[in-house]
């Protein structure tokens, strides 16, 4: 199980790659600086696969009634999402690519603090060290950058960018620790409708205010549409397959694994941009490996009974109290936790 986590992890860094090339080749080839409008066209593929089935269930799991209890805290979550995308994406005209490779990291603190107070998950030693071990792969692979002399991006503003990258990256925090506890307690075609809904319309309203002289400018052609479309469906296979793996894992865990996205990028980039090669590449990857082994080693536990994730989905309703006959095991593991919910009957209204 450890190593079918760490592959799943490596498909979503695999995902992003195909974000980033696609991404790169639009800005710098063809010069569409289009990232909202990116973000507009995957939350349309969300909205019309996801939000359209949460549309036609029937009970408490329909559309309506789910906007009618929690329509406000998914307006937050659509709002946070995109702008998470948004300032990491604008970051780049202002600072390096070190700058942002390096701050990017922010996001493993914020998920670990965030889950540690909100989600009651408590880590072991075993977990802080592999941990320690990604980031330092992380920073091989910011040195032989250096080395090599690659590409390092602007640089115009530096701080205004470094700013730009510690926002996004609270932001991505907040949006995995939220997206976790959404598809552990409800589920994973809510989390996405509603994120299809939200993201969709506030996308499209920053598009027509900060983004339509942009699109105006791009020169279309069936080169240009096929990278929209490279990029779009990397864009919903990412969306659609992380709260599998956050699920099985962690938010924290696939945070981790995405320290690879830039080593897969690079590698790809060897072939068609023609990047100098340096054995600190290699070595930043199989030290990031080690450290997703050594994390996912061992299982991380909830601080209390998994049970009182429940009270959440009724808060108007009656507390009722738990059975004290048997004693609860403190430390629940998140396969556990995972059983807990999922036997939990649905109820349908007719």
């Amino acid at each position: 199980e450890m190593l079918i986590s760490v592959a799943l992890g490596q498909v979503l860094s695999l995902l992003i790659c195909g974000i980033g090339l696609t991404s790169k080749y639009l800005s710098e080839d063809f010069h569409a600086n289009t990232p909202v409008f990116q973000s507009f066209l995957n939350y349309i593929l969300l909205f019309l696969v996801y939000t359209t089935t949460l549309a036609v269930r029937q009970g408490e799991e329909n559309l309506l009634a789910i906007l009618r209890r929690r329509w406000w805290k998914y307006m937050i979550l659509g709002l946070i999402d995109l702008e998470a995308n948004y300032l990491v994406v604008k970051a780049y005209q202002y600072t390096t690519l070190t700058s942002i490779q390096l701050l990017d990291c922010f996001v493993i603190p914020v998920v670990i603090l965030l889950s540690w107070f909100f989600l009651l998950i408590r880590y072991k030693a075993v977990h802080f060290i592999g941990i320690v071990v990604c980031i330092l792969g992380m920073g091989c692979m910011v040195g032989a950058d250096v080395l090599v002399g690659r590409h390092q991006g602007a640089g115009e503003n530096k701080l205004v960018g470094d700013l730009l990258v510690l926002g996004g990256a609270t932001l991505y925090g907040i949006s995995n620790v939220w997206e976790e506890y959404i598809i552990r307690t409800l589920s994973r075609v809510e989390f996405l409708g509603m994120i299809g809904l939200f993201g969709a319309f506030f996308s499209g309203i920053q598009l027509a205010i900060m983004e339509h002289k942009e699109l105006l400018k791009v020169p279309w052609d069936w080169q240009i549409g096929l990278l929209y479309v490279g990029f779009s469906a990397c864009m919903f296979g990412l969306y659609s397959f992380m709260p599998v793996v956050i699920k099985k894992t962690s938010a924290t865990s696939v945070n981790l694994s995405l320290l690879t996205a830039d080593l897969y990028s690079l590698f790809c980039g060897l072939f068609l941009f023609h990047y100098k090669f340096s054995g600190l590449y290699l070595l930043s990857f199989f030290t990031i490996l080690i450290g997703l082994v050594l994390y996912s080693s061992t299982s991380t536990y909830i601080a209390q009974d998994p049970r009182v994730y429940k009270q959440f989905r009724n808060p108007s309703g009656p507390v009722v109290d738990l059975p004290t006959t048997a004693q609860v095991e403190p430390s629940v593991t998140y396969t556990s936790l995972g059983q807990e919910t999922e036997e939990e009957p649905h109820v349908r209204v007719a």
